[in-house]
């Protein structure tokens, strides 16, 4: 099911969370916030939109790593049904696609819900005191073309670094349902 993500609600806090990996690694919002934000990025294995996208966004979240934004990659979905997106099958899609934040798992769909999530993707870009300024999309490319993306992720997180403050335009992301029990 297509949907659209709500528009972005300037200055919300960053909910807390304490997520694993699948190999057990314990993260926070807290620990991942980095001196210049924070990006939460809900994402899942089997999602079309998702497979899309994954190879630009790990670029982008390797570029705002190292300009000092910190990254959690969140999969909320329910794998009882949806079993292509099972803890094992995260630690594989990560390693297959060189993904270098965490992908932490929501297992009781907690965090995913304290968010608002409503896709995959669905992307929270934080200031560095922890209030919302962007929810939008990664970037402008079509589907299966990337030719001259305008990364639109990647500029707001670069404008949030820079004024605390995000764009006043921004277009929601796309993708499909996040998968609740």
């Amino acid at each position: 099911m297509l949907l659209n993500t709500p528009i972005c609600d300037f200055g919300a806090p960053a909910p807390d969370f304490s997520l694993a990996t699948p190999e057990g690694a314990t993260h926070s919002k807290d620990s991942l916030m980095g001196q210049n934000g924070l990006l939460v990025a809900f994402i899942c294995n089997h999602c079309p939109y998702v497979i899309a996208i994954i190879d630009r966004l790990v670029a982008d979240i390797k570029t705002l790593q190292a300009e000092g934004i910190g990254v959690a990659c969140i999969m909320s979905n329910d794998w009882a049904d949806y079993p292509a997106d099972r803890p094992e099958h995260m630690a594989r899609f990560a390693a297959t696609h060189g993904l270098t934040a965490p992908y932490l798992v929501d297992a009781d769909q907690s965090v995913g819900q304290a968010y608002g999530a409503v896709c995959t993707p669905d992307f929270f870009g934080y200031n560095a005191q922890g209030g919302l300024q962007y929810r939008g999309r990664l970037d402008d490319a079509a589907m299966g073309d990337p030719t001259g993306r305008v990364p639109e992720l990647l500029n707001a997180m670069r404008q949030v670094a820079e004024t605390s403050k995000g764009p006043q335009d921004q277009t929601p992301s796309m993708g499909c349902s996040i998968k609740w029990r």
